[in-house]
């Protein structure tokens, strides 16, 4: 209920559960995408403040992050019954429609200004994060947990490496990030701001509960395994009496019809 409320809060709360059919499965199929351009405005956020790629390749990112977004706007508006709700719960989009059209055109404080409020995407990714991570360990898919921790391990050191100035390169904000996770916490790099040592904490808890979810992923994943073992020994059992069953209904039909030859011969005599 939280992270629908929040997700509300800033716009971005996706298709409501009693929209068609239609419209939700169009929605979760906007969720790749949408985990990849939170990913790549990152990227693009670390990159534009080390200033390494040209004027042009960030008027392309304009483009593609703006268009995203009226395609997905306009296709999911015109599935739901609903259009008046959906826009309402989703006033983020179309801020970043209306107020990035002249962003298409121009630069200076005010595209910065624009530019920041692509940073908002990640909030609801990270607020869903922890309800796919659940699902996941719930139908104990470790290797698919494992993707979810490296993925997050780095996306947080390429986030530190922009955010902490003591942080030289994104390999040492991955490096910091790992054993951060890991809950090893070497102290070879450490971040010295006061946002970086935010961050770190919001990374430990994620360790933390991290490694506590998947002690139980794998208690379970054990567990799951041996009642799969139990079942299969049960089934074994049915089958081994069923065929005594079968085996002795056939006997009996045997002594059935050596009884009738007898009183037949019997008969006879």
């Amino acid at each position: 209920m939280f992270n629908f409320n929040f997700n509300l809060l800033i716009g971005l709360s996706g298709v409501a559960s009693d929209e068609t059919m239609l419209a939700r499965r169009w929605a979760r199929r906007f969720e790749v995408p949408m985990i990849l351009l939170a990913i790549w405005i990152l990227v693009e956020w670390y990159l534009r403040g080390r200033g390494i790629y040209s004027d042009l390749f960030d008027q392309i990112t304009d483009w593609g992050v703006w268009l995203f977004f009226v395609f997905e706007t306009v296709l999911l508006t015109s599935m739901v019954e609903n259009k008046l709700r959906y826009l309402r719960s989703n006033w983020m989009s179309l801020l970043i429609i209306g107020a990035g059209v002249p962003l298409l055109w121009g630069g200076g404080a005010y595209a910065v200004a624009l530019r920041s409020l692509r940073l908002l995407l990640i909030l609801p990714l990270l607020l869903n994060a922890t309800a796919i991570v659940r699902k996941v360990l719930a139908r104990n898919y470790l290797g698919s947990v494992l993707m979810v921790a490296l993925a997050f391990t780095l996306l947080s050191g390429l986030l530190i490496a922009g955010i902490d100035p003591s942080i030289g390169n994104v390999w040492d904000g991955i490096w910091w990030a790992w054993v951060t996770v890991a809950t090893v916490g070497y102290g070879d790099t450490v971040p010295h701001s006061v946002a970086g040592k935010v961050f770190g904490a919001v990374v430990i808890l994620f360790g933390v509960g991290f490694f506590s979810l998947l002690t139980a992923s794998f208690s379970a994943y054990f567990v799951s395994r041996g009642e799969v073992e139990i079942e299969e020994e049960e089934e074994r059992e049915i089958g081994q009496l069923k065929d005594i069953e079968r085996r002795i209904d056939n006997m009996e039909k045997t002594l059935q019809r050596i009884e009738v030859r007898l009183n037949e011969d019997r008969n006879k005599m």
